[in-house]
């Protein structure tokens, strides 16, 4: 059996989506050359379409980023998709995307076709992950860098807004970096190593985003609804809800804080507020309350800006 070729592409490199087409036809090419007029994807699709024309040795297409390519008419996901079911296809397709539930949410068609791709899923890492991980990054150096509270600080705090490990390294980047902008300031001062303060510092940092300024900004209800919001998709880890679940829990937080909540048209109408605002999506039903809901912003974004608030934070805490 040939080793299969490899192709990887990073979609955050491409000038346009459709871009990814020509990469994959030039790598075709170099085993069979040819001038045609058509289009990339055309032209693929024409090779995988003939028994004559087909390469005989398979290509693995590596893409990453993936969740680049979605457009208006995620005509190009959908094509690259196809491009592995036409009759005579010699690629094997593995996309990376941030988006899990992306084959579901952009590419309904796939399913109905009997092409839906196989998802595997990676999850986040933990605390304990995150802090290993550094640690053993650290081994390197003859001297410590950080306090062992500053680290598992950093670990705790990015494993529970999203669990990203490159986000976790950029924070101890950052508080390095203020460690040194303190050294600067106070050449005199004896502590050279990253304190749990200094890694407070870089977290705020890291974290502090316009969504977080727009969301302290909103109107006491609206933000008891965000809150109803991240409560679902984090603690009950669902990917979307309707508009009448989540008006129960807003429901719920509101009698949790013996605040008086608003009837379901205000609820509804302060909704679409937040929906025009760009933090949820709406979905369309006959029925108000069946109407789908999903997030829009980072929920970490959400727990994040009422750090500290001790009202919003016992919002946070409602479970499923």
């Amino acid at each position: 059996m040939q080793t299969p070729d490899a192709l990887t592409i990073n979609c955050t490199n491409l000038a346009n989506t459709s871009d990814i087409f020509g990469k994959m036809l030039e790598t075709f090419q170099n085993r069979k050359k040819g001038r045609n007029k058509l289009s990339p994807l055309h032209q693929l699709q024409s090779m995988f379409s003939n028994k004559d024309s087909a390469p005989r040795r398979m290509m693995l297409v590596i893409v990453d980023e993936i969740d680049y390519l979605i457009t208006r008419d995620r005509a190009v996901l959908h094509d690259l998709f196809m491009l592995t079911t036409c009759p005579f296809s010699r690629c094997i397709l593995i996309g990376i995307a941030n988006a899990i539930d992306l084959a579901d949410r952009f590419l309904p068609k796939l399913e109905s076709l009997n092409c839906k791709p196989l998802v595997v899923t990676f999850r986040a890492y933990s605390k304990d992950q995150i802090s290993d991980i550094v640690k053993h990054r650290l081994k390197v150096l003859e001297y410590d860098v950080f306090e062992p509270l500053a680290l598992e600080f950093c670990a705790r705090k990015v494993a529970a807004a999203s669990g990203d490990m490159r986000k976790a390294l950029g924070v101890c980047r950052s508080a390095v970096e203020v460690l040194e902008a303190r050294l600067h300031d106070f050449p005199d001062k004896e502590l050279r190593i990253v304190t749990f303060d200094h890694m407070d510092i870089a977290l705020s940092k890291a974290f502090k985003s316009a969504v977080v300024d727009s969301i302290l900004c909103l109107p006491q209800h609206q933000q008891m609804v965000l809150c109803a919001l991240a409560n679902t998709f984090q603690h009950c880890k669902k990917k979307a809800t309707t508009l009448g679940e989540l008006n129960k829990s807003y429901i719920e937080i509101c009698r949790s804080t013996q605040v008086p909540a608003l009837g379901m048209i205000e609820f509804s109408n302060m909704c679409m507020v937040l929906s025009d605002q760009g933090f949820m999506k709406l979905g369309q039903s006959k029925e108000d309350k069946l109407r789908r809901v999903t997030l829009h912003i980072d929920s970490s974004d959400i727990t994040f800006a009422f750090k500290g608030n001790r009202f919003f934070q016992k919002c946070l805490e409602q479970r499923c």
